[in-house]
């Protein structure tokens, strides 16, 4: 059998061809899906045709708690196209991100972690929706100790933030939520800083512990040195319900980047939504970061002994008059309160059945 092989001429124009083809491919901006770049104007968020845009949607929890997660992108999956939302907050663990876990410190931990975030929020960037990523758990200034919820964002927290903004600063799919729940300090340490002081009933966490905390403009000035632009969502005070130190004072300054929402996290006893959140609504964007309800059971906390089967459409109501941004929570069968009966998806009576028809209603 014969064979005509080409000319070194011919294999040498061909090489050049082939190199100018690579160069031209490599000089091409690959174009991905993602959603419109946000920003905030007054009170509200706007794409960038100034168009105003409401995010809606879930929490969908587990990587605050296990670094592998719980079904975290099936979740989503389902959120995003059987319940229609258009914004999933994603609760993170600054420890789980460095590699700790358990007390012990692994890089496997740490990069599996990282990609599976970054997993998280190419899936939901494809869908041209919106991903919040909430430092949910810190651990009081020790890698390692104490990871739960705390009072205020600690000095490892900055050291998440640089990294985390960095990552995916400017993606126009991703906002930031800078700490989960702040509480039981003063509006001066919420902005600026200073010590904290915790008493607790959990040995795991320390019953006396102190840390300083950096503040609130000590994050949003981490996220901008970092380069990364993105709206930031900042929560109030009493484990993130209480803005009216916003409108008297404290609220935080953005020079270099798309603004801040002021998240509230609304549950059945934290009352006078009129005093608490509603004048912030009128100045700045608010964020309804946590809202949900359930009965209450024997043996659970007694404050939280306030179900009743009205809530759950007046909050809607609430939510839907004042045009506020919201993620319920959340999209786990046991993280009340519970959207979801189980993992196929079904949703809880008391409470999944109004979000599920309230993000039906933002789709038509």
């Amino acid at each position: 059998m014969k064979f005509n092989y080409p000319s070194t001429t011919h294999l040498k124009s061909a090489f050049i061809l082939s190199g100018t083809l690579i160069a031209v491919l490599l000089n091409q901006q690959t174009t991905f899906a993602a959603p419109p770049t946000l920003k905030t104007v007054g009170n509200k968020v706007v794409d960038a045709k100034g168009k105003t845009v409401r995010l809606q949607g879930v929490n969908v929890p587990s990587l605050d708690w296990d670094p592998a997660g719980e079904r975290v992108l099936a979740s989503i999956d389902v959120a995003l196209t059987k319940w229609n939302a258009n914004i999933i907050r994603i609760p993170l663990t600054q420890d789980f991100w460095f590699g700790y876990h358990k007390g012990q410190k692994s890089q496997l931990t740490a990069t599996s972690y990282q990609k599976l975030v970054d997993a998280v929020v190419s899936r939901i960037s494809a869908s041209n929706k919106y991903v919040l990523l909430d430092l949910h758990w810190s651990d009081g200034g020790v890698w390692g100790s104490h990871v739960g919820q705390h009072a205020m964002p600690d000095d490892n927290s900055v050291l998440f933030w640089k990294s985390v903004a960095k990552r995916f600063a400017n993606n126009p799919a991703v906002l930031f939520d800078l700490y989960n729940e702040p509480h039981d300090v003063s509006w001066d340490v919420w902005k600026n800083g200073g010590a904290v002081e915790e008493r607790n009933d959990d040995p795991a966490r320390g019953k006396h512990l102190m840390y300083h905390t950096p503040g609130m403009q000590a994050l949003v000035d981490t996220v901008r040195a970092a380069g990364a632009k993105n709206v930031v969502v900042a929560g109030g005070l009493d484990w993130a319900y209480d803005l009216r130190g916003i409108v008297a004072g404290s609220a935080l300054t953005d020079r270099a980047g798309n603004g801040i929402m002021y998240a509230t996290h609304i549950y059945p006893w934290k009352k006078d939504w009129d005093v608490n959140v509603t004048p912030t609504v009128v100045k700045y964007p608010v964020f309804v970061g946590e809202v949900g309800t359930k009965p209450w059971h024997e043996g659970e906390p007694a404050h939280e002994n306030v179900y009743t089967e009205a809530w759950a459409p007046d909050v809607i109501k609430y939510i839907q008059t004042h045009n506020l941004s919201w993620t319920a929570w959340s999209f786990h069968p046991s993280a009340n309160p519970c959207l979801i009966t189980g993992w196929d998806y079904t949703p809880t009576d008391y409470w999944g059945r109004y979000v599920k028809a309230a993000l039906a209603e933002r789709k038509n």
